[in-house]
């Protein structure tokens, strides 16, 4: 079943108009226009200290903007809470894992479902059979998602005894409960091993094809090039290009603020692998 459910006239994008943040005298956000289509991974790359992290946050709603609108579907939504959004589809997943440690793996994905129902007391007590209907069939989608993410052996295993590969398969299975329309990723692939990283990069490539927009921050450049298109490189809290790796890697400017130093670190590194 897509994760994403289309429509002829919407098509979930998310989008920030010239969007503005200052912390103290730092402009971490300087003027951002921003955006991610349905059916697309966007990529989102630069260097360290470049506002990455917090357009992310700006997008999500876990930070409010000094200026400028964000744009879900069309709507305005700068003013809404991050709850707001979530329960609108706009889910977003953190670059370190943040399981709740001591309740079970499956407890772990019903808490991601964002059920209404049974949150008040009216419903739980007036509208109790469809309360339970809808219980089990959270459960139901729970036990698919875990399976489509090879979690079912440790469905009632705590989340804090699972690896950390295991942790962002979780994760990003837990993200897909809230049925997000946008999804945005802080670098899901950190600290994961290459075997991995590829496989959570079937299943982004997966989501991508079952319709759903999705947001990618990501170091990795070579995962960046078979993952995205568009990519924006931010710099300095602003967008300094947007396009496929393959024309960025021609773009002089991009080439000397962060895909020089990037391809420079990674080939330093790889020699120091090659020499150990």
């Amino acid at each position: 079943m897509p994760v994403a459910e289309r429509s002829e006239r919407s098509t979930a994008t998310i989008e920030a108009v010239d969007v503005r943040k200052g912390f103290g005298g730092v402009k971490a956000v300087d003027g951002v226009s921003f955006q991610a289509r349905d059916g697309a991974i966007t990529g989102l790359i630069g260097p360290n200290g470049a506002g990455k992290s917090t357009l992310l946050a700006l997008l999500s709603g876990a930070v409010e903007p000094d200026g400028g609108r964000i744009l879900l579907g069309g709507r305005d939504v700068t003013r809404w809470a991050a709850w707001r959004r979530a329960r609108a589809g706009l889910i977003r997943t953190f670059q370190v894992s943040r399981p709740l440690a001591r309740m079970t793996v499956l407890e772990n994905l019903l808490v991601g479902a964002m059920n209404p129902l049974g949150t008040t007391f009216t419903s739980a007590v007036f509208r109790r059979r469809r309360w339970l209907e809808s219980q089990w069939a959270d459960v139901d989608r729970a036990e698919a998602l875990l399976e489509r993410f090879a979690l079912t052996r440790v469905t009632d295993d705590y989340a804090e005894t699972l690896s950390g590969g295991q942790l962002r398969l979780l994760e990003l299975a837990r993200a897909l409960m809230a049925r997000p329309k946008v999804l945005l990723l802080d670098e899901p692939f950190a600290g994961v091993n290459p075997t991995l990283a590829q496989e959570l990069a079937d299943h982004v490539s997966q989501l991508r094809r079952e319709g759903l927009a999705i947001v990618l921050i990501e170091h990795d450049l070579s995962l960046v090039g078979r993952l995205c298109d568009p990519v924006y490189v931010m710099d300095a809290g602003t967008v300094l290009a947007i396009g496929s790796m393959d024309e960025l890697q021609q773009n002089v400017a991009v080439v000397d603020a962060y895909l020089g130093q990037t391809l420079r670190k990674t080939t330093d590194e790889a020699g120091a692998d090659a020499s150990s």
